[in-house]
């Protein structure tokens, strides 16, 4: 059965973390994710409303979807598996560029947010958790391969996450590394050179032979 597509009087676009409307009165489709009743685009392009067919068991919510978002390259959306290079390592986050979802590159600007210890979860590594250290896990230029946990609605909701993301950064994601198989992927020595994992934590300088410390993805 073909769904009718309900025309709105404005052509709206919408951009990753922008609210589409409620649980109340919408059910999320494709490009759209629920998070806490408010319903957010995870791409892209247009917003479209779906009335519900006629055999739905819902018959007092619409579907809204983003459509229209091929053409403006692979948008990271929770649970995608990114690769991001660090910018910046402070004493309870990270920040990083995100580059790749999955094998296909972005093509406009997507910032992540690693956390020390949120909700007593651990978005940097899942044991030995109170023992994590950012400085030891990830440094500026490091490329880290990790998940998207959720999109951050409002980049200045606290001072920290203030000082460590621009006035450019308006859409951006908590990211996680808790995995094994996340983590750094691949890091430059103090020497210059690209190092190479000897464990979950700790990388080698092939040039000089000196070990740094990582949360190194398994790989």
């Amino acid at each position: 059965m073909v769904m009718e597509v309900e025309k709105e009087k404005e052509e709206v676009m919408v951009t990753p973390g922008e609210v589409l409307g409620y649980s109340s009165t919408l059910i999320p489709g494709k490009g759209a994710y629920l998070h806490n009743k408010t319903i957010y685009a995870s791409l892209t392009g247009r917003r479209v409303i779906i009335p519900p067919s006629s055999d739905s068991p819902d018959q007092k919510r619409s579907i809204v979807e983003v459509t229209g978002h091929k053409a403006h390259g692979a948008v990271p959306e929770p649970g995608s598996i990114v690769i991001a290079r660090v910018t910046k390592v402070m004493a309870k986050m990270a920040s990083a560029d995100i580059m790749c979802v999955g094998t296909k590159s972005v093509k406009e600007k997507f910032s992540g947010v690693i956390r020390k210890y949120v909700d007593r979860q651990q978005d940097v590594r899942a044991t030995e958790i109170d023992k994590v250290d950012m400085h030891l896990s990830f440094r500026h230029g490091d490329i880290v391969k990790a998940l998207v946990v959720s999109f951050i609605s409002d980049a200045f909701s606290s001072d920290a996450l203030g000082d460590i993301l621009s006035l450019g950064d308006a859409r951006a994601y908590y990211l996680s590394t808790a995995k094994n198989e996340l983590g750094v992927v691949s890091a430059e020595s103090i020497g210059g050179a690209t190092m190479v994992p000897i464990s979950y934590t700790e990388m080698q300088c092939p040039l000089t032979g000196q070990i740094e410390q990582r949360k190194v993805a398994k790989v």
